[in-house]
């Protein structure tokens, strides 16, 4: 495979990332996991649907969000990896 031409697939090492401040609104870009620097609850509304409050999140959390909310979420310097 030449430099530069990776396909894209959910078993594929993360590409990008961004800083996530928790909002109750949709995030700008769906992450395909999250990196929580200062563990706490993190409430997220999967890519497929429903949400979840993960208690004591920290770390690498491999889950699909679309939303992170702010509204439970204790957790901070949330980072999405895309």
């Amino acid at each position: 495979m030449a430099s530069g031409t990776f396909t894209a697939s959910l078993i594929a090492p993360a590409s990008g990332a961004f800083s996530i401040t928790p909002a109750d609104s949709d995030l700008g870009t769906p992450a395909r996991a999250l990196w929580v620097g200062t563990a706490g609850d993190l409430r997220v509304t999967l890519i497929q649907g429903g949400d979840v409050v993960l208690k004591g999140a920290y770390g690498l959390v491999p889950v699909s969000a679309k939303r992170v909310w702010a509204t439970n979420t204790t957790a901070a310097n949330i980072v999405g990896l895309t």
